[in-house]
């Protein structure tokens, strides 16, 4: 800038100085205004303005290393110091000081909580592993809702099981589970069932029971939802269809449970399951997808035989995977399972 504001008083033209430099004259007025040379992008690095002084930080680290204090929490430290009419920085700036000088540890006698990813499940067949949660239903008066209770199978995607009403409570469902496990024909100590960490999930009804059906109950982590994407997913679906009333509501709980009896039906009988290979969850409940799959396999074989110039590779691949897991783990070996996938299409 120095230069260029030289030869601009000797005469010369602000662009071609610039042009010289190799830099715009955008560039130069942009550095001209006010903090216009500082570096403004994105990931650089910059100095607070508001930044405590290393004396400041140092009467932040004698008040909390001080004898009445060095056993509390920044959060309960604050509010004390102001009962007492002193401020040393806000709780945030505490924390962070803190975190600086390896200072921010766990201060009292109690443990922290911890929370471990749940156990990993397979599932070869139908009936090994089922997921189940709650979701809302909207009524027609606000803040008022019904609640669907939903179960589906992981192997299949079937709906194996499903209620509504107008509480939500662990008896509800225990009886759903135990007639869910009726019409499946489930044996003692055959089914995982994975849930949230609901109330109802973990009433003492509900795992009484899963203890007397021979249940092995499964839960997710708190506030994790991607440990029942099943769920998680079938509820999108079913959110997201469009007869879904969103605007219109539910306006009896019978309205609700005869939309819902609708949905299910489609859903097991019609809905081609995009990671089924697009067979619905009844036929893979049932097995019948393995004969419409290898039909699609026998029509593409039969259509690159009358034109085997259009394929360039293999025909698509309709075969599903032999095993389904839930919240798998670097621990899961996978390897015992052989033919993990069914070849016998390709062949």
């Amino acid at each position: 800038m120095v230069l260029i504001a030289e030869a601009c008083q000797s005469g010369a033209r602000k662009h071609k100085a610039c042009e010289l430099l190799e830099i715009s004259v955008r560039t130069h007025e942009r550095w001209e205004k006010l903090d216009g040379t500082k570096d403004k992008r994105k990931h650089a690095q910059r100095t607070p303005s508001n930044k405590f002084t290393e004396d400041e930080r140092q009467v932040i680290l004698d008040v909390v290393n001080s004898a009445p204090y060095r056993d509390l929490p920044p959060c309960k430290l604050v509010p004390m110091l102001a009962d007492n009419g002193h401020y040393i920085g806000s709780e945030s700036t505490i924390y962070r000081v803190l975190r600086d000088v390896n200072q921010l540890t766990h201060r009292q006698k109690t443990q922290r909580a911890k929370h471990h990813k749940p156990n990993a499940y397979v599932a070869c067949a139908r009936n090994q592993v089922w997921t189940w949660d709650i979701t809302y239903l909207p009524t027609r008066v606000r803040g008022l809702y019904y609640y669907l209770y939903m179960i589906v199978d992981i192997y299949s995607r079937k709906i194996v099981g499903w209620s509504v009403h107008d509480v939500e409570s662990s008896l509800h469902a225990a009886h759903l589970i135990k007639q869910a496990c009726i019409d499946e024909n489930v044996s003692e100590d055959q089914l995982v069932l994975h849930s949230d960490n609901g109330s109802s999930m973990k009433g003492a009804t509900m795992l009484a029971m899963l203890e007397k059906l021979g249940v092995v109950p499964s839960f997710s982590r708190p506030s994790t939802s991607d440990d029942n994407p099943y769920s998680e997913s079938l509820f999108k679906t079913l959110k997201y269809h469009q007869t879904f009333p969103m605007t219109a509501k539910f306006n009896l709980i019978d309205d609700a449970r005869s939309w819902c009896e609708k949905f299910v039906a489609w859903y097991n009988q019609q809905h081609l399951h995009s990671a089924l290979k697009f067979v619905t969850p009844e036929q893979r409940h049932n097995g019948e997808d393995i004969a419409v799959r290898e039909n699609r396999h026998h029509v593409y074989e039969m259509a690159k035989k009358r034109h085997p110039e259009r394929w360039t590779k293999n025909t698509r691949n309709w075969s599903i995977a032999k095993i389904v897991t839930l919240n798998p783990n670097k621990k899961l070996d996978l390897s015992k399972f052989e033919n993990n996938r069914e070849f016998e299409l390709a062949a």
